[in-house]
């Protein structure tokens, strides 16, 4: 009787607006893909559904794991997680990048799960750290080796080349280092190498492609019927919606084909286009909720692995927002990241659910009452 009382008070605990909020997203995507498919037979349309069916059903499960023991077994998801990104490295590119799995018609992206696996992994080895040390991680070598966890999949992804998917990593590892008490001089010390490397980066060591990415953000009109021509398009579109937008399957940058790829990382223009401002303002408002969520699971986490986890997933919801959103309004530089919950695609939506699904279980381990003052 006691087991029963207890899973009912963690499902009381449970931060339920979590769930209602990703639905809403996922929902406002559908209505999206649905009017940006129309020319496909609403393919990836379907796809999605089934994708969100399956990510529901595998959030449901890892709700149920004590997030403890997804911490513990950590170590095995980093060694598979490994195998798979090198593995993708060998397999046919596809827009330049070999970044996915073709399974019978799907295709498996091992960068997006090896977020999750990271997040877990980094929180094993930062709380034994600080079980060790007395919550002390700020001497150079336990910083490596926080770092050297996170250098290897990094490096990996940039091969692909993913460098969306590899600041994403870079912005969670910082919210958990935060998290774990780093000392304020390795954050200054942390901005000042990257304003000195920005440059050498670009010129030395940044591909054609990328510069090329980084111009046109700075100046989208240098090359309209180029490399400039997919963010003008989008602008146009995001333009068009006005206030209510000009309404579902009625969108000319979206209808025409003058939006590319409009389901993945151009969602966000379909949706200022069709649905109007208000939609599109909502999204925003919805991930703030989402992130301020996220942050609250991690300050009234019952222990530290909790609060890592919360906080690295923080992470990566804000990352996939500003530059998603910034990137197809042109305040960003493209990298091809998608908007978690909205754009297209079975690994980000799985990998998404699956942060869900972590987050409830860490907010039905807390006990309430104790931050009540």
């Amino acid at each position: 009787m006691s087991g029963f009382k207890l899973r009912k008070r963690e499902f009381k605990n449970m931060e339920w607006g979590l769930l209602i909020v990703a639905i809403i997203l996922t929902v406002i995507g559908l209505v999206a893909l649905f009017s940006a498919t129309q020319q496909t037979e609403f393919d990836e349309f379907k796809k999605q559904i089934l994708w969100f069916i399956a990510s529901i059903i595998i959030m449901v499960i890892v709700m149920l794991i004590n997030y403890e023991l997804l911490v513990r077994l950590s170590p095995i998801f980093y060694g598979i997680s490994t195998i798979l990104l090198i593995a993708v490295l060998f397999t046919k590119p596809i827009n330049g990048a070999t970044s996915w799995f073709d399974i019978g018609g799907f295709s498996l992206q091992p960068s997006e799960f090896a977020k999750i696996v990271v997040i877990l992994f980094l929180t094993l080895i930062i709380s034994k750290i600080q079980e060790k040390y007395m919550e002390d991680i700020n001497k150079p070598t336990r910083l490596l080796i926080i770092l050297a966890i996170v250098f290897f999949p990094l490096l990996l992804i940039i091969k692909q080349p993913d460098f969306g998917t590899a600041i994403a990593f870079c912005v969670a590892l910082a919210m958990m280092l935060f998290t774990a008490g780093i000392d304020k001089k390795y954050i200054l010390g942390t901005l000042l190498v990257i304003l000195i490397s920005v440059p050498i980066v670009y010129n030395l060591i940044l591909p054609d492609h990328a510069k090329k990415r980084i111009d046109i953000y700075l100046n989208p009109e240098s090359d309209p019927r180029g490399s400039g021509y997919n963010i003008i398009q989008s602008k146009l579109a995001i333009g068009a919606g006005q206030l209510t937008g000009m309404g579902i399957l009625k969108g000319n940058q979206t209808q025409l084909g003058y939006l590319y790829p409009k389901t993945t990382d151009f969602i966000y223009s379909v949706i200022g286009e069709e649905m109007g401002f208000i939609i599109a303002a909502t999204i925003v408002i919805l991930y703030v909720l989402l992130i301020t969520k996220a942050l609250y699971i991690a300050k009234t986490a019952k222990d530290n692995k909790g609060a890592l986890i919360a906080s690295g997933i923080a992470g990566i919801f804000f990352f996939h927002m500003a530059e998603n959103i910034g990137m197809v309004m042109g305040l960003l530089p493209i990298t091809g990241v998608p908007l978690l919950f909205v754009s297209y695609g079975g690994s980000s939506l799985i990998t998404s659910y699956i942060f869900i699904g972590i987050l409830l279980n860490i907010s039905s381990k807390r006990q309430k009452t104790i931050f009540v003052k």
